[in-house]
């Protein structure tokens, strides 16, 4: 089985799709009880592992008929020992979630890799408390030590790398870099902000990339944003701005809406596949080194399709 942690095949530049808003389809699409908006609780209930292969395989099946790439998400965004704890995991439990959140992806990356087609094991870190709201922020040493113990986990699996998500302030990704940096496991930093293009901070995207890279020497393999409309940000991505070398990554919510209006929502508002595929067309076109591309809240197979049809032509095509 390969290892690609210290050569990801991503950094080459070629297409890489990801998937969609993994807990939106699970409770609004398939009427799933998730507490915490935790998938990888599932894996301690009857039936679980099958729910989760279930929602991957579309994605996986779509990387491999259009010949591209594909970054396979381990469950694991709110499997941390602050939210397990929460959840009735001790600290070995919680581990042993964590590691087999990671060995279920091993078939399905014999199943679907090619030469043609890399699959990346990804291991996802969540923030350790809310990831909209930057009201309670950790020191970088405090999140290194809090992050450390999944991030050792992970380094004992199969993970190729792994994917601080929806970050909402600085500290707490620069934290989350050293630790990752200290167990030689490459890692990639998701910024999260308003519809003001700003971290909930106020800090602008631009000011945390290039604060998280003074004070880890760059360390992040490269940067996304997530969990925010296309309309949110782009208006902050300044064509030829040189801290765009940087942004890898995109995973947009299929919503409009704000942050504060997604916690309130009791429905799905998936937007329109079509019009976020060219959003991210033209995205792609101000920041040449996107290429990792997927969804977050409220986006399926569907808008992924679209997103590929909309971007597949802005890339070389393969030999």
């Amino acid at each position: 089985m390969p290892r690609f942690r210290h050569a990801l095949p991503q950094l080459d530049g070629r297409l890489f799709l990801a998937d969609g808003g993994m807990e939106t389809t699970l409770i609004f699409l398939d009427g799933l009880d998730l507490p915490d908006f935790a998938a990888f609780d599932l894996l301690r209930r009857t039936g679980g592992r099958a729910v989760l292969e279930r929602y991957i395989r579309p994605y996986a099946e779509l990387a491999r008929r259009l010949g591209t790439g594909f970054i396979l998400d381990s469950a694991t965004w709110r499997a941390s020992a602050d939210w397990g704890t929460r959840l009735g995991y001790t600290p070995k439990t919680l581990a042993d979630a964590n590691r087999e959140a990671i060995a279920m992806l091993e078939p399905l990356r014999e199943e679907f890799q090619t030469p043609q087609t890399p699959v990346v094991l990804n291991g996802c870190v969540w923030p350790r408390g809310d990831d909209y709201s930057a009201d309670r922020l950790l020191s970088v040493t405090e999140s290194e030590s809090y992050h450390r113990e999944q991030i050792d986990t992970f380094v004992g699996t199969e993970a190729d790398m792994v994917s601080a998500i929806t970050m909402n302030y600085v500290e707490e990704a620069i934290g989350i870099t050293q630790a990752a940096r200290q167990a030689a496991m490459p890692v990639v930093i998701f910024f999260t902000v308003e519809t003001d293009g700003r971290l909930p901070t106020g800090q602008t995207l631009q000011a945390a990339v290039d604060q998280v890279d003074a004070a880890t020497d760059a360390y992040p393999a490269y940067f996304m944003i997530n969990c925010t409309h296309p309309t949110h940000f782009d208006q902050v991505l300044e064509t030829r701005a040189p801290w765009l070398d940087r942004l890898g990554g995109l995973r947009a919510n299929a919503s409009r809406k704000s942050h504060a209006e997604l916690d309130e929502s009791t429905d799905l508002d998936d937007g329109d596949p079509s019009e976020l595929g060219r959003q991210y067309a033209a995205i792609k076109q101000r920041a040449p080194r996107l290429n990792v591309l997927g969804g977050c809240c409220g986006t399926d197979h569907r808008h992924i399709e679209q997103i590929a049809a909309t971007c597949g032509p802005l890339f070389p095509q393969a030999d």
